[in-house]
């Protein structure tokens, strides 16, 4: 039996439902509660150092990392492949998915974390913050200490706008190809970006594609009528519908 450690809004934890429900693989569900920090309790790290979701344990066996668990499914469970048979095609997914790991998977947390997640922190002074927040995290300590009780600064998000817009200018370019991102076949590569594509057009910045890349738009639409988007990405799984998100006014510098 599968068993998921996952959180409703983590993009990560999306990828790893989205690639489970392509493939009609059932799994036990175990919620993480990332604002009570479960994922830092000593039992969770046992399992996850890294201390974040998700985590997959297969028959006593436990994959972590969201793509490298989306690739171990898909070479474990065969019956429906999101991985192409021809290695150089494998090559140039894979080449996806780095790109994708490297840029609109960072860019995309600086947004969710000033408009979705500060407002736990308010009322934390600096050293308070970096007690309790950040230096308590395996694998996000620096990130926290550069954002800080209040927030990242304008250039931060700059930055991440631009790396999204890239990655839209890159998908766009793709997509001449076919309908997803290896042309004719709907691969891991689609399913790890889709999250990321998702939580920016849910925090309202879907104009970064939709003028100037409209295969982007396209491309997002075709994945959100596909049957196991709606198991992936139930009611509740989505930023705004179970936090009150912010004004982006409210979080500039």
């Amino acid at each position: 039996m599968l068993e998921l450690y996952h959180a409703h809004h983590s993009t990560c934890s999306q990828k790893v439902r989205l690639c489970l429900a392509e493939k009609g693989l059932e799994f036990e569900s175990q919620l993480v509660n990332l604002a009570m920090k479960e994922q830092l309790a000593p039992d969770y790290l046992e399992i996850n150092p890294n201390g974040v979701v998700p985590t997959l344990v297969d028959d006593g066996h436990v994959v972590i990392d969201s793509s490298v668990i989306c690739e171990y499914l898909d070479e474990v469970y065969t019956d429906i492949s999101l991985t192409p048979s021809d290695p150089h095609e494998r090559a140039h997914m894979r080449h996806w998915m780095r790109y994708i790991e490297e840029v609109p998977t960072a860019a995309v947390r600086f947004p969710s974390f000033n408009m979705a997640f500060l407002p736990r922190f308010d009322g934390l002074d600096e050293a308070q913050f970096l007690e309790q927040q950040a230096d308590v995290r395996p694998l996000r300590k620096a990130f926290f200490r550069r954002m800080g009780p209040n927030g990242f600064s304008d250039t931060d998000i700059k930055e991440s706008f631009d790396q999204i817009t890239k990655t839209a200018a890159r998908m766009d370019e793709a997509l001449q190809n076919g309908p997803w991102l290896l042309g004719d076949m709907y691969s891991l590569a689609d399913v790890i970006v889709a999250p990321l594509i998702d939580r920016m057009a849910d925090l309202g910045f879907a104009e970064l594609w939709e003028k100037d890349y409209p295969r982007v738009a396209g491309w997002y639409a075709r994945i959100q009528v596909r049957p196991a988007w709606k198991i992936a990405f139930y009611r509740g799984a989505r930023l705004t519908e179970f936090l009150e998100i912010r004004p982006w006014s409210k979080h500039r510098h």
